[in-house]
């Protein structure tokens, strides 16, 4: 058996969230979930899209999703993909499908001469992280990922210059 991997197509915002939904109920994030099947839909199906998505397929069953946007580095002067999501079906696991999606990635950033592949995970999910570093994926330890969101958002939106 093999995988096949595709780009979503309009129509598939539903199997895009229910994806979504199966990955943030793994991370335990589940009631921080707030986008709807509208709001993927519009992201991905727009006349400029800046958000895209892979769909693994295994025997035509989709089994996992890839979402990425491009970035950029002001070091090496050009775009990279910043991987957002990444997640198969735990009954998929260890087919190669999360690799396949990967190289599949990699292969979008050498084609298009972008500078790198890039991506975030929890620091619990041991499982993820002994895998990307089979891939060659180095951890940048000492970078510390920062976020506003919510009321902290609106308070610094608020804020005099």
């Amino acid at each position: 058996m093999s995988v096949t991997i595709r780009r979503a197509r309009p129509g598939e915002a539903g199997l895009v969230l229910s994806f979504v939904r199966e990955l943030a109920d793994y991370e335990k994030l589940l009631h921080e979930l707030e986008a709807t099947e509208t709001d993927i839909d519009a992201a991905l199906f727009c006349d400029n899209p800046r958000l895209f998505c892979e769909i693994a397929e295994w025997q035509r069953e989709a089994v996992g999703f890839a979402v990425w946007f491009l970035n950029f580095s002001t070091f090496s002067g050009r775009s990279g993909i910043y991987l957002e999501d990444l997640f198969v079906r735990p009954s998929h696991r260890g087919n190669g499908i999360g690799k396949a999606m990967l190289v599949h990635l990699a292969r979008e950033c050498v084609a298009n001469g972008w500078s790198r592949l890039q991506w975030s995970v929890l620091d619990w999910n041991t499982p993820s992280i002994v895998f990307y570093k089979s891939l060659g994926a180095v951890l940048m330890d000492e970078w510390t990922v920062c976020r506003v969101s919510g009321p902290a958002l609106k308070a610094l939106a608020e804020r005099g210059g």
